[in-house]
């Protein structure tokens, strides 16, 4: 074999994506940190060109190709419009992320990604970067974050779920939906069902009920189920928890997405028997996770009632 045809070694990692404000900048470093502490060499390559200010150490930045503000002033686009123009110049100039990664071979690679929606529903650009990256031997899984805010409100609720599953869709990598930011969801309000209800996307029928209980909601409820319908029939979408300061809620991630890009089924590490059989039969649905979010999410609630009842 020639030697410019010899193929890349492979590498695994990680895309991570979700709307702005769902925590991906800082999943990364607390990933990167928690992966560094089991052995694994990892770096974070920044994708975000309005990402100035990155969290913790960035091996790789798109701000060395092309940043937002040069594009905003110098085109005169908005900041939607000039972040879709940045991605196409990256998948324009994907040479230079080439030539770059090529000093992190060897490396488990975390992406942060943009937090633009449009860009993993319909743009182009970045899922054509993926499947560029997938020709280069890099094994990756989406991760895609959503603020566990979301499960308080029933409509938003839906439309998240709407949106996982369209993202989903268009990306085409293995994927992994997490709802973020747990350690704060007593803070958010009531939530009308049990977690696990949320996470494994249970019967979405009690969901749009709970709806057409509020008034402005009933008008719509026709659309509603048939969103619902929509979700149920593709049965596609379920959440891990995670709370980025548990280290239990992180390895239920961590395992996740393993089995996602197959790391798992490789010999980079050493393995029990009782991780290769989690991955192998899908006996680790992380429900031991969200029973203890919801465990204390239950204490707080009744912390409250308690509280509400002494002050009368």
């Amino acid at each position: 074999m020639a030697e410019g045809s010899r193929p890349s070694p492979l590498a695994f990692g990680q895309v991570v994506i979700g709307p702005p404000g769902s925590g991906k900048s800082t999943y990364c470093q607390a990933m990167r940190e928690f992966l560094a502490r089991l052995g694994r060499r990892v770096a974070v390559v920044n994708l975000d060109p309005a990402n100035e200010a990155v969290p913790g150490p960035c091996a790789l930045d798109i701000g060395e190709l092309v940043t937002l503000p040069d594009v905003m002033a110098s085109l005169g686009l908005g900041p939607n419009g000039g972040l879709l123009y940045c991605m196409e110049y990256l998948e324009a100039n994907s040479d230079w992320l080439r030539e770059r990664l090529q000093d992190l071979r060897g490396h488990y690679l975390l992406f942060d990604c943009p937090g633009q929606v449009e860009l993993y529903t319909h743009h182009q650009a970045l899922k054509n970067v993926f499947a560029q990256l997938a020709k280069w031997n890099f094994r990756l899984a989406a991760v895609h974050l959503v603020d566990s805010h979301y499960c308080t409100d029933p409509g938003k609720f839906i439309s998240v779920l709407c949106t996982s599953l369209s993202t989903m869709l268009h990306v085409e990598l293995p994927h992994v939906n997490v709802l973020s930011k747990m350690d704060l969801i007593e803070h958010y309000g009531k939530l009308a069902f049990n977690l696990d209800y949320y996470t494994e996307v249970l019967d979405l029928s009690y969901l749009v009920d709970h709806l057409a209980s509020d008034p402005f909601f009933r008008n719509f409820r026709r659309l509603n189920e048939k969103l619902v319908e929509v979700i149920e029939d593709y049965s596609l979408v379920s959440f891990v928890p995670l709370n980025v300061q548990d280290k239990q809620s992180m390895r239920q991630v961590m395992q996740a997405v393993d089995k996602a890009n197959g790391y798992s089924f490789g010999e980079r590490e050493q393995r029990s028997l009782e991780a290769l059989m989690s991955a192998a039969v899908g006996a680790d649905f992380h429900f031991s996770s969200t029973l203890a979010v919801q465990e204390k999410y239950v204490q707080s609630q009744d912390k409250a009632v308690e509280e509400e009842v002494m002050d009368l």
